[in-house]
């Protein structure tokens, strides 16, 4: 008897051990998923901030900058009176007298000078020019009366997109009240209107924000682009080969793989300064041209380049390399024929992300002196030109309201170009890659 009841003691005593384990093994089950969940839940909420901010800056971006592509005109009725066209040379004519005629014509009751100086303001100093290109296309208006939409000065194009409050003490605006008034009588006589601004895409930098375009820069960053890639593509595919392929393993070939991995990381603004003091002051190459800009960021592209390349070379599986060894291949002639066009989407997809850093970077390009104000389309490889990114920088620089919505408008445009070309970097991941 007293031993059955020790047997049924110690059984009991077990199974309590038991329950006791798989209650302390719940527990810390219940702990962990709590921790799951918790870890889940940061997650999701760093995902909804980093949305979140990435949504306001785009909204902040698209709101400052939407207006920009659209442009007040004014409506002018001019009178090209033949006695003021110079019958030798029609684009030396005084077109600026004879729009300042046009707008006195149609404000009579405009005497003192100081007024008509305040109304002359209102119109932009390239009307004249507009009516020059009007003359120099068809000289048959020459004699006629031409209406011609003329540029609104940028404080006209603020007041009509509501920058500029109407409703609000003179001395806190900057048109005053006649001012108003004259534009009030454009209102009425429907001769001012706002329509899409051509001038944006099609001219280059400006002093004036109502002149002030992005082809100038457009123009400069496609050639200092196509500088970067025609060196850096070539070069960087060669050296990933090199030293995935060929390179024996040594202290010499780490140390070059340490180094390159180490340019990856070092602050743009360095290779401008090598550009500053090699390509500019040593070899005395003309500042502020595509052609030196390209060197600088190409040297800033290729540890990129280098890193992908290789990368994309390591993906390559063992087997195609000794299947082509094994029938007769030589070493250059696997490389080449077998491993080279395999790797070649993900070489490819690495070129377009440095180009991409490269299309948006500043610092580099300031040092070599990219900065300058240039008004001229550049030509060619070195003619000066500045870039998207230093010409945002010059805008934001500017003091004028207009230039507020321009370089908003211009930062909308390089962001286009760089989903653009992180998107097709995708597409031919997508497209080219195989699965092994």
């Amino acid at each position: 008897m007293n031993k059955s009841n020790k047997q049924a003691g110690a059984g009991s005593s077990g199974t309590s051990r038991r329950e006791r384990t798989i209650d302390i093994v719940n527990k810390r089950l219940e702990k962990r998923y709590r921790k799951e969940k918790r870890f889940r839940l940061y997650g999701m909420l760093s995902i909804i901030a980093s949305v979140l901010f990435l949504a306001f800056l785009l909204t902040s971006i698209v709101s400052n900058g939407y207006s920009a592509f659209w442009q007040t005109y004014i409506k002018l009725d001019v009178q090209l009176d033949p006695d003021m066209i110079d019958k030798e040379d029609p684009g030396r004519s005084n077109y600026q007298g004879i729009i300042k005629q046009a707008i006195g014509a149609y404000y009579p009751e405009v005497k003192d000078r100081k007024e008509r100086r305040e109304l002359y303001s209102l119109f932009s100093s390239g009307a004249a020019f507009q009516l020059r290109d009007e003359v120099l296309k068809n000289p048959a208006v020459v004699g006629t009366t031409l209406s011609l939409w003329v540029l609104a000065d940028d404080d006209v194009d603020m007041l009509m997109k509501g920058h500029i409050k109407r409703n609000v003490p003179e001395n806190e605006r900057r048109l005053n009240d006649k001012q108003l008034q004259w534009i009030a009588k454009l209102e009425a006589g429907k001769r001012i209107e706002e329509r899409f601004n051509t001038t944006f895409f099609t001219a280059g930098d400006s002093r004036e924000p109502e002149l002030a375009g992005i082809w100038g820069a457009v123009k400069g960053s496609f050639y200092t682009m196509l500088v970067t890639l025609a060196l850096s593509f070539p070069i960087g595919i060669a050296a990933a080969v090199y030293l995935e392929e060929f390179a024996p393993k040594n202290l010499a070939t780490d140390f070059i793989e340490v180094n390159i991995n180490n340019l990856a990381a070092v602050p743009s603004i360095v290779f401008g300064l090598l550009g500053l003091a090699v390509f500019l002051n040593f070899f005395g190459m003309p500042r502020s041209t595509p052609l030196v800009g390209g060197i600088v960021l190409m040297l800033m592209t290729l540890p990129t380049i280098i890193i992908a390349s290789r990368a994309a070379l390591k993906a390559v599986p063992p087997s195609i390399r000794e299947a082509a060894f094994g029938v007769g291949s030589s070493k250059l002639q696997v490389v080449t024929s077998h491993v080279l066009p395999l790797a070649l989407p993900g070489m490819l997809t690495g070129t377009i992300i440095g180009m991409a850093q490269a299309l948006g970077e500043t610092a580099p390009l300031l040092m070599i002196g990219m900065v300058a104000f240039i008004v001229d389309i550049p030509g060619g490889f070195t003619d000066p030109a500045a870039v998207m990114p230093v010409q945002i920088y010059l805008w934001a620089d500017s003091p004028e309201r207009a230039f507020v919505e321009r370089t908003s408008a211009a930062i909308m445009v390089l962001l286009a170009f760089l989903i653009s070309m992180n998107a097709l970097a995708v597409v031919m991941r997508k497209r080219f890659e195989r699965r092994w």
